[in-house]
């Protein structure tokens, strides 16, 4: 059994009463547990596997957020940003938290933000033991001198078992993930699908930073140099940012989510990575193989009796994944920060099969391609999508940008005016036809693209202009 003899606090505050708390137990311990609980499994590679239920992708139509005078002339209110009713939140709120109470649960102090002066510390409550693995995961990890004097500021709520009633409540279903900026509270229940959780930090940074700290959130993966040369690889989920940003040649900053401050350096939000392992090999990738040891967690992945996975079944669903702290990478930096960018890599999944593998962009063009975002959305990673669907997700993330994409796209365009950064268009889609008809890009054609840009060998070649786009954001 395990060991529960740990630290735990009240959390009567948050309105969860009589619950017994576990308190920032241990990768391992959460494990355990969740074995115990019969709620995961082992696998061959140490790593735990479990199943996140009814969801194995995000739901945007059940992404809301409270409509107050913080956000009411604020947000771009609409299909992406659905507004919420602050009274049946404080309702709703009030009912998850009636829910957990008595229950236990799963309690994690942690932080986003790996530079010191945009550090948001984060209080997280799991009903389930893997959710708080998964936080223990993604989130960065304080040091137990920082968490003598731990002081919370923005608080997880996460509920997968509470079951919203859309006619009272307020939602659009059973399922919801709720941001509210006053609280400073995300509220998710009626899904266990664990993305919602650091989605819902991300989106709330999205705000956060250019409103209050000038700085520029960013969907995108980056790595560092042995000269300390930093790239950043935008592109929605599938397109493949962390795939090319775990380089064994280059120092891995994060996977995912990032920020661009106004002294020109580059932080990780997280402390890990959340990478799709559909027909993952050891050849193909490599780093992200090896990553998947225990301390990890595979979800919805399909094995055999003996635990052994199969990363090419997709019966349960095409968006399996992996969660592991970023240290499970050897080549990472520490801290997760970067110099001022000098490549920058827009990474489209081309369904159409019409744009070339690599472009180099005009400031313009790399304008306009930005706040448009074209790209497919890649089956799973969202409720209902099953093969790749041409899309325009402005910033290449506009379901986590709470601002209108135009505040993103001149914070960007502003940076490159500032740093001469080259801009890159690579198409890690489909080539010879569209999906259905041509072929996906190789991985090793578009890793010898992008480290021939990044050496700079494709700095002074000529250039054919396809089109010229004049946008001013």
């Amino acid at each position: 059994m395990t060991n529960l003899d740990t630290k735990t606090i009240s959390i009567e505050n948050l309105g969860i009463k009589n619950a017994i708390v576990r308190y920032q137990l241990s990768s391992d311990e959460l494990h355990d547990i969740s074995i115990e609980k019969g709620q995961g499994e082992d696998t061959s590679f140490g790593a735990i596997a479990v199943k996140t239920g009814e969801f194995t992708g995000r739901s945007p139509r059940d992404r809301f957020i409270v409509k107050d005078d913080i956000t009411e002339d604020k947000i771009w209110w609409g299909d992406i940003n659905i507004p919420f009713d602050s009274t049946k939140f404080d309702k709703l709120y009030d009912k998850v938290t009636n829910y957990l109470s008595s229950k236990e649960v799963f309690v994690r102090d942690s932080y986003a933000c790996a530079d010191e002066n945009y550090k948001l510390n984060i209080r997280v409550v799991n009903e389930y033991p893997w959710s708080n693995m998964f936080a223990y995961n993604m989130f960065l990890r304080p040091t137990k001198e920082e968490l003598k004097d731990f002081n919370p500021e923005w608080t997880v709520v996460n509920a997968p078992g509470f079951m919203a009633d859309p006619k009272e409540d307020g939602t659009r279903q059973h399922n919801f993930a709720i941001l509210n900026f006053k609280r400073k509270i995300a509220l998710i229940g009626g899904t266990g699908y664990t993305g919602e959780i650091k989605k819902g930090i991300f989106s709330a940074l999205n705000f956060i930073l250019p409103v209050f700290k000038n700085t520029l959130p960013m969907h995108c993966s980056a790595n560092v140099g042995k000269e300390g040369d930093t790239a950043i690889f935008f592109g929605l989920s599938g397109t493949g940012k962390t795939t090319l940003s775990t380089d064994p040649n280059r120092s891995l900053i994060g996977d995912d989510e990032h920020g661009w401050t106004a002294e020109n350096s580059v932080f990780n939000f997280e402390g890990g990575c959340y990478a799709k392992v559909i027909d993952l090999s050891q050849e193909k990738e490599p780093e992200i193989f090896a990553a998947i040891k225990r301390g990890a967690i595979l979800e919805n992945i399909v094995m055999d009796e003996n635990g052994k996975v199969d990363f090419a079944d997709t019966s349960i669903t095409q968006n399996t994944r992996v969660s592991y702290p970023i240290h499970h990478i050897e080549n990472i930096r520490t801290p997760s920060t970067g110099n001022n960018p000098k490549n920058i890599f827009f990474l489209t999944a081309d369904a159409f099969g019409v744009l070339p593998p690599i472009s180099k962009l005009t400031p313009g063009q790399a304008a306009y391609h930005f706040i448009s975002g074209y790209t497919a959305k890649v089956a799973g990673t969202e409720a209902g999508v099953t093969e790749p669907v041409p899309s325009f997700s402005a910033c290449f993330g506009a379901p986590f940008m709470p601002l209108h994409p135009t505040k993103y796209a001149e914070m960007l365009s502003e940076k490159m005016k500032e740093t001469g950064v080259s801009v890159w268009l690579i198409n890690t889609g489909w080539f010879a036809g569209p999906y259905g008809v041509g072929d996906r890009m190789k991985l090793k054609y578009t890793r010898a693209m992008i480290n021939a840009a990044l050496s700079g060998k494709l700095g002074e070649i000529n250039y054919e202009t396809i089109i010229s786009i004049q946008f001013l954001v």
